[in-house]
């Protein structure tokens, strides 16, 4: 089943930028996925199982980086 995500990456820190350029720069590595990012979020869609199993990796990655952070995903689930 093909599945879009929503993500909204956001470090509690004033120097935002460079975690949030890494996760994306680390989302467009993977082949399989389409990657879309705008101003207020990046759209990830590809295969479900997939999909997750790479957040797991790359949410783990950016958790193991210095300061705290919070994800915030949307899931629509069964598209075309």
């Amino acid at each position: 089943m093909r599945t879009m995500i929503e993500i909204s990456l956001y470090p509690l820190s004033s120097e935002f930028i460079p975690s949030i350029q890494a996760f994306i720069d680390r989302l467009n590595t993977y082949p399989e996925l389409q990657v879309t990012t705008n101003a207020m979020s990046t759209q990830i869609a590809g295969e479900h199982a997939r999909l997750f199993e790479i957040l797991g990796v790359e949410t783990a990655k950016t958790f193991s980086e210095a300061g705290r952070k919070v994800f915030v995903m949307k899931v629509l689930g069964g598209q075309a």
